[in-house]
């Protein structure tokens, strides 16, 4: 669980940076704004790896079980994770309403992916994996609030945008429904 925890504090650290706004301009004024970019996503990167491979030694040391789940969590788990799909699809897709409502696209489907992935799984790891996302995704909507970052602006009409992010968040939710139990070891979909 420690190469979890360390994952954790070292993916979601390098992303807390962005927060404070001196410290992150320092940073590129004095190392320059690609080593900067080149930096981050390295320090990112084995944020990462560390999640998973911790993750991995959780899981096969055997689950620690906290509480259980309502039955019904799964029920809202899903729709908030297709949710979270097309919020971060919106963020890559051209300018629309989804975006402009959502304000903050990647942070919302942070956020809906880890309630979700709450609601679902009762043992220590996954509610320390879960719950730091989440904590992580409040945070930085506050931060985001407080530096006057209003997000996307709002549009009055669908666009082509909203298709884009509609068609390709839910064509990603759908694929990784059959793909999630070869990748994370938990068959979403039961018969």
């Amino acid at each position: 669980m420690l190469v979890l925890i360390l994952g954790i504090v070292v993916f979601l650290g390098v992303h807390t940076l962005a927060a404070f706004r001196e410290t992150r301009a320092g940073l590129i004024e004095r190392y320059g704004l690609q080593n900067y970019k080149r930096a981050y996503a390295l320090v990112a990167a084995i944020g990462l790896l560390l999640i998973i491979v911790g993750f991995i030694r959780y899981r096969a040391e055997g689950l620690i079980y906290v509480w259980t789940p309502p039955s019904w969590g799964r029920h809202v788990a899903m729709p908030l994770v297709w949710f979270a799909f097309v919020a971060l699809a919106s963020r890559r897709a051209p300018p629309g309403r989804i975006r402009g409502w959502l304000r903050h696209p990647t942070l919302v489907a942070v956020k809906s992916w880890a309630l979700a992935h709450l609601l679902v799984n009762g043992d220590l790891g996954g509610m320390i994996l879960f719950g730091s996302f989440l904590a992580w995704g409040v945070f930085d909507r506050i931060s985001v609030k407080r530096r006057g970052d209003a997000g996307a602006p709002r549009l009055d009409a669908f666009t082509r945008g909203d298709a884009i992010a509609l068609g390709a968040g839910t064509a990603i939710y759908v694929l990784l429904l059959f793909l999630h139990p070869y990748l994370f070891g938990v068959a979403v979909l039961r018969g």
